[in-house]
């Protein structure tokens, strides 16, 4: 018998379902969903007309270059901060000419964020040579040669070589002894962040590294220790083969303070844990002081609205 055409076209429309869900829900295109809607369909459309690599504006006069396929990047196409809480958080907290340092950095769009719109100076570290041909890429559109120290290599606890995986846009990840693994892979050096930083420190930190968050924080005690980081964003999801009230247990005891941001209102509210399913989770050294730092940050264009 022959399969219903509904349920062979299930899966997209799933996914297309999944995708307008957060477009419209999104508080930055809550108030001009029509607006958004037509700029998914127009890149939707555009992507298969014409693929190939699109230089799309971003926050203020920085732009991003998008590819389909770029699930974070064209995320930002879509709604201007894909992870809206905390890239305010980074785009807020940061000041020109301070140092942000970002650990797993992908295509780009924390970097540019801080070094293009916060005109911050940036350490960013991407593993997968294709990925970090395209954080370059956006590097160079922006003219941010200057302001952003772009390192192949991953980090950890130690330095030494590791196997990645290299074909899954933003989740590739270190392969791990008796790991299942399909698809390509590729050897890449990893740094201690402490020993990378050479003694400076970063003003905002942010880690995103599939599940090596541990090892990541095993080789920064002094970068997390040091009271002049002030902010820290890291992934603390379930099922990335940590335990999640453990690595925040370990970042508290560096004197930092989990905290929840709501960027209109540019109010830090102190939490005692990361909110559960978030994904990406908040700290800061000194609340009083980080509260002062986004309230007198400036203003900045995103999509139609300033943050």
């Amino acid at each position: 018998m022959t399969a219903p055409r509904a349920t062979c076209c299930g899966p997209a429309v799933k996914s297309l379902t999944h995708t307008l869900r957060f477009i419209w829900r999104h508080p930055v295109t809550r108030g001009h969903r029509a607006r958004a809607t037509l700029d998914y369909l127009r890149w939707q459309v555009g992507a298969r007309l014409v693929p190939g690599p699109v230089v799309a504006p971003y926050v203020g006069d920085t732009r991003l270059v998008v590819e389909p396929g770029m699930t974070g990047a064209t995320g930002n196409l879509y709604v201007g901060l894909h992870e809206f809480e905390d890239m305010a958080f980074v785009l807020h907290l940061l000041r020109e000419g301070e140092l942000f340092a970002d650990v797993g950095a992908n295509v780009g769009s924390y970097t540019v964020l801080a070094a293009g719109a916060a005109r911050a100076r940036a350490i960013s570290f991407e593993p997968i040579p294709g990925t970090f041909a395209h954080l370059r890429r956006n590097i160079a559109v922006n003219a941010l040669e200057e302001r952003v120290d772009a390192r192949c290599a991953g980090v950890g606890a130690r330095a030494e070589t590791l196997t990645f995986t290299s074909d899954r846009d933003t989740t590739n990840q270190v392969v791990r002894p008796g790991d299942d693994t399909h698809g390509p892979t590729v050897e890449v050096p990893v740094v201690r962040l402490d020993d990378a930083l050479a003694g400076r420190v970063p003003t905002v930190l942010k880690v995103d590294v599939e599940g090596f968050e541990g090892e990541v924080l095993d080789g920064a005690s002094a970068t997390l220790s040091s009271p002049d980081l002030q902010g820290l964003v890291i992934e603390l999801a379930p099922g990335r083969g940590y335990d999640v009230s453990d690595l925040h247990a370990r970042i508290v005891a560096h004197g930092l303070t989990a905290v929840r941001y709501a960027p209109f209102e540019r109010a830090l509210t102190p939490v005692p844990a990361p909110r559960e399913g978030h994904g990406n989770a908040l700290y800061v050294r000194d609340l009083d002081a980080a509260r002062a730092r986004v309230a007198a940050a400036p203003r900045f264009r995103v999509k139609e609205i300033l943050l």
